[in-house]
């Protein structure tokens, strides 16, 4: 799989957040073939919905593209490292690999903060790659909180 091709469509995903006032973080779930069978963007603004993550949005896409609700052979990226919510979201759907852009210091539970996906005490563990493209992925959360900060 090429990462950094499918992480391009996951910080789309993020700008489309930010253009829309949300968090820009973007998330696509790709099947095994290659194909995008989720998108999510965060929309908790949008939606009034604290769980309108961006995983958890691509998760319930992809889960309609298969027609199940475990995600065997596919790939999630997302920009920013999940947070606790998510991480459990990604082990409930099976979800065997992560592909994250930067890290998360203030919520991250796949490496920052906590080590979900890789905990043994788990039903499910994944297999978890960070710091793809990250420098691009921090920039987009970079420029919306400092636009944030400046209204």
């Amino acid at each position: 799989m090429d990462h950094e091709q499918h992480m391009r469509a996951a910080i789309d995903e993020a700008r489309a957040a930010a253009g829309a006032g949300e968090v820009p973080v973007g998330c696509v779930i790709v099947a095994a073939g290659g194909s995008i069978i989720g998108r999510g963007r965060n929309r908790r603004e949008r939606d009034a919905d604290p769980t309108a993550h961006a995983e958890v949005l691509a998760i319930r896409e992809a889960a309609k593209a298969v027609g199940g609700w475990r995600l065997v052979d596919v790939t999630l990226y997302v920009t920013q490292e999940p947070c606790l919510m998510c991480a459990g979201a990604i082990v409930n759907a099976r979800v065997p690999r992560v592909v994250f852009g930067c890290d998360n210091p203030k919520a991250g539970a796949v490496r920052t903060l906590y080590r979900l996906l890789e905990d043994a005490r788990l039903n499910h563990r994944c297999e978890v790659t960070g710091g793809v493209l990250a420098s691009e992925c921090a920039a987009e959360l970079t420029r919306f909180f400092e636009a944030l900060r400046n209204q």
